[in-house]
Parts: C-alpha cells; structure tokens; sequence
C-alpha cells in the first residue's frame, strides 16, 4: 500500500483544480464508447461529475454516464465496455452498470451505464446542471470536496456518503425552482 491508497489499494480520494483538458477527455472516450456500446446505447452520452463543470476542482477522473434501455438488456454491454480496458463493479447494480478505468488503483475515467430517464438520470444531469449555473453552489461544493477529502482521503464510500446530503439539497432546490428535468 502507499500514501495514494487505501488498504485495499484504492486510489486516494484527491482534489485537483479544475482542467480545461476534462472536456477534450471526455469527448475522446465518448467516441470510443460509442462506437463500441452502439448496439445498447439509446442516446448522447453525457459528461457528468465535478469534472463535467467548469472552474470546479474535482478527483480528476472523467465521469460518463451512458444512456441504455433497461441494465438487463444493456448486460452484454459489461464484456464490451470490458474490452476497452474497464473494469465492471457491481456499484449501486440495481440503478447502473459501473466501471473504472484502467484500475481501481489508478482512475481515469468511470462509466455508468444508466436507464435513460430513469431518477438516477435526470439527477446526475441536474446537479451538473445546477454547478454550471450557480457559482455560490460550485463554491460551496467545491469548499465541502476538498473538506471531505482530507477527512476521507483512505475511504472513498465516506467521501462519497459525506457528499449525499448536500447534493440531495441542492435537487430539492432545483426540483422547487422548477429547474429540473421530470
């Protein structure tokens, strides 16, 4: 194990200032997945996460959420993502087909595939929506990341737990603002 792992040699939790290359990134993995999951794909892939939101500092891993029918009919889509070097876990399997990539270890990219349409969807477009639109909120999200990061640097599920309540708060007031998508 060294400093940038956990004891099961996850990658730490780290928070990097924003990187105009992020976006480059993603578009160049979006072609390639969509070439390769065009059989299960049913519309754009999207570019979501901390990353997905310019000026915000973030893990820098780039987060694509890809659009699929239903997680039964998408299950071939496991070998295939597979293939391009993703690693499947069964993370949240009742809402996603996850991954990373290349290793746990060392990330770059995680890829969700997702029911379009589904709650998970329309969440994860309208709390990026909202960080793109609200520069209080990204401060106050970015303040809380880095906070958290040093609280939970060996232990990405409390990060990422720790992180919950502001994120459901923050839909409450977009899904009352008349913000959100249905």
């Amino acid at each position: 194990m060294t400093h940038d792992q956990d004891a099961t040699g996850d990658a730490a939790v780290e928070i990097v200032p924003y990187d105009p290359r992020w976006p480059v990134k993603f578009a160049q993995e979006r072609s390639t997945l969509s070439a390769a999951l065009a059989h299960w794909i049913v519309g754009e892939l999207e570019h979501i996460g901390s990353t997905a939101v310019p000026g915000l500092a973030a893990k820098p891993i780039i987060d694509i959420m890809a659009p699929v029918e239903t997680l039964a009919r998408a299950a071939p889509a496991i070998a295939a993502a597979e293939r391009l070097g993703y690693l499947y876990y069964p993370y949240e399997p009742e809402a996603m087909h996850w991954f990373c990539k290349p290793s746990p270890a060392f990330r770059t990219h995680h890829l969700h595939l997702v029911p379009l349409g589904s709650r998970i969807w329309h969440e994860r477009l309208n709390f990026r929506n909202a960080l793109r639109e609200d520069s209080k909120l990204r401060h106050r999200y970015e303040v809380l990341k880095v906070e958290l990061a040093r609280a939970h640097r060996h232990d990405r599920e409390a990060y990422t737990d720790a992180k919950r309540p502001f994120i459901h708060e923050a839909l409450r007031r977009v899904a009352s603002d008349g913000l959100a998508d249905p």
